[in-house]
């Protein structure tokens, strides 16, 4: 098995430590930044988000993954730096206003990661100017809202107006989710994009980016 393969399925089992020293054994042994980014860590993120939307493994072994990714990406970071590797896309992320859960939000930021995506994080209680003024000023690709309240679901309809007034609709897509949102919702708010959840987003945002 070659190092990244390991590198892989240690992430997997969430090996932090292990994940660490394969990526300092990779770069000392001359292999590339993003051949270390893509085959070994992705990789195993991949591998563990589509095992999370199929039910097979759950939110602590994604959590437990997630770690051992960022354990291996400050070690590989300065070699990412001096290669100037593009992300893949980019987002901002947040929970809409009037609503303070992050449990979804924190799991589409890990799966985000997990495909290459950058991420600018602006936490829960979000207000639709920030989300879109911080898109606009970090030159953000995609919008992705989350809400965990049907009280709060109307703040979505928000961000896809102020995308609209500001005139962006054509350089951002407003991703929207949650428990209580649809695609019937979605469709009614005008938002461009709908996932059902975290894994899901994350495969949406990278095929959005790429297109």
């Amino acid at each position: 098995m070659s190092i990244l393969s390991e590198m892989s399925a240690s992430l997997q089992k969430g090996k932090a430590n292990d994940v660490k020293e394969m990526v300092q054994t990779a770069l000392s042994d001359g292999l590339g930044a993003k051949e270390i980014l893509e085959e070994g860590l992705l990789s195993g993120m991949g591998i563990v988000g589509a095992k999370f939307k199929n039910n097979e493994v759950f939110v602590p072994e994604v959590l437990i993954a997630a770690r051992a990714m960022n354990a291996g990406m400050e070690i590989l970071k300065p070699a990412l730096a001096s290669a100037d590797l593009e992300p893949k896309g980019k987002a901002v992320v947040g929970t809409v206003k009037g609503d303070l859960h992050d449990i979804g939000k924190n799991l589409v930021i890990i799966m985000f990661e997990g495909k290459g995506i950058e991420v600018i994080d602006v936490g829960t209680d979000v207000s639709p100017e920030v989300f879109v003024e911080t898109a606009i000023k970090e030159g953000a690709n995609i919008i992705a809202c989350s809400a965990l309240l049907t009280t709060t679901m109307a703040a979505m309809k928000e961000v896809v107006s102020t995308v609209q007034e500001k005139g962006v609709a054509d350089k951002i897509t407003v991703m929207v989710g949650g428990a209580p949102v649809t695609q019937a919702f979605c469709d009614t708010i005008g938002a461009d994009y709908y996932a059902a959840d975290a894994a899901t987003a994350s495969e949406g945002a990278l095929a959005l980016s790429k297109s």
